[in-house]
């Protein structure tokens, strides 16, 4: 769709476009370039309450500010939780750190070019979790843009844990009702220790929250599995219960998560925009090589407090 000619957005030239998936929509017709107005914000909030991710294409020529009133559509734009890490380990802090509300998710070393590791998730895997759950109150929902990309590699998938717990059986839902587990804030998604902080050599090690399995989404009201995050052992754990136990059922809970069936998966092309909504949906990156760019701009929204189901 021709967009050059508009001056504002209008509700007349969206279109909510479902993928064919277990969530998500794509959005046609918006340009972040130009004002939202009240209208159009109001499909694009019930969009995303409906279907979990929205998918916007082609945005590479937004502003770095378009990109955080874009985000405020949908709520208040917030820090993410790295940067408290940084700020408190004395460490220089990451490029765009003049937009505090824009995380750069890259795979460049110190010198510019692309790496196996660096000081965030580098090029490796990243498995799935959902955002900051390493926190007390966590983003409701994350806005992710490629800046650069590279030929291949880096597909991002997203799952529905509306539907993860729907398909549980009645035994396991009954059976994790009132649960919590620790959300291990020690290492982030690619499994590389956070600055200032020690590796767990046991599970009284583990820091972070306590966050309940199984949460409501308020403005549905509809239940979500909550699995957060977890690393190799020491990591996540359910309070109260002996190791074995909580490993068996955990296992479980994971790999029913995080079948395929509950998938949608994207290839990134320059400009593409995701949001998702972090209660609901958790995420996986696939490893991409370390001979060539991948630049990612990241906002999150609105830090609040996880209701138990």
């Amino acid at each position: 769709m021709n967009q050059i000619n508009r001056s504002t957005n209008t509700a007349a030239d969206i279109e909510v476009r479902k993928l064919d998936a277990p969530l998500g929509a794509e959005i046609i017709g918006i340009d972040f370039a130009k004002p939202v107005g009240d209208d159009v914000r109001k499909i694009l909030k019930q969009a995303w309450s409906e279907h979990l991710i929205l998918l916007i294409r082609g945005q590479s020529h937004i502003s770095q500010q378009d990109h955080i009133n874009a985000t405020a559509i949908f709520g208040t734009p917030v820090p993410g939780a790295r940067l408290k890490y940084l700020q408190e380990a004395g460490l220089e802090l990451p490029e765009g750190a003049e937009f505090p509300e824009i995380s750069v998710v890259s795979n460049l070393g110190p010198d510019g070019q692309p790496a196996a590791e660096n000081d965030g998730l580098g090029s490796g895997e990243v498995v799935w979790h959902s955002d900051n759950s390493y926190i007390e109150e966590p983003p409701i929902g994350s806005f992710l843009m490629s800046r650069e990309i590279p030929s291949s590699g880096g597909d991002t998938s997203w799952n529905n844990q509306y539907l993860a717990y729907e398909t549980l059986p009645d035994e396991i839902k009954q059976r994790i009702r009132g649960l919590r587990t620790k959300q291990d804030s020690s290492r982030n998604s690619a499994g590389k220790l956070r600055p200032g902080l020690k590796k767990p050599e046991t599970l009284a090690d583990v820091p972070g929250p306590d966050h309940p399995l199984v949460r409501v989404v308020p403005e549905t009201g509809r239940k979500a599995l909550y699995l957060g995050r977890r690393r190799d052992y020491p990591s996540q754990y359910i309070i109260g219960w002996d190791r074995k136990e909580s490993e068996e059922l955990l296992n479980y809970l994971w790999e029913h998560a995080t079948q395929d069936s509950l998938k949608y998966t994207h290839v990134w092309a320059l400009g593409d925009m995701i949001l998702w909504d972090n209660r609901c949906a958790m995420h996986y990156r696939e490893p991409l090589t370390t001979l060539e760019r991948r630049v990612m701009h990241r906002t999150q929204i609105e830090n609040q407090k996880i209701i138990m189901a």
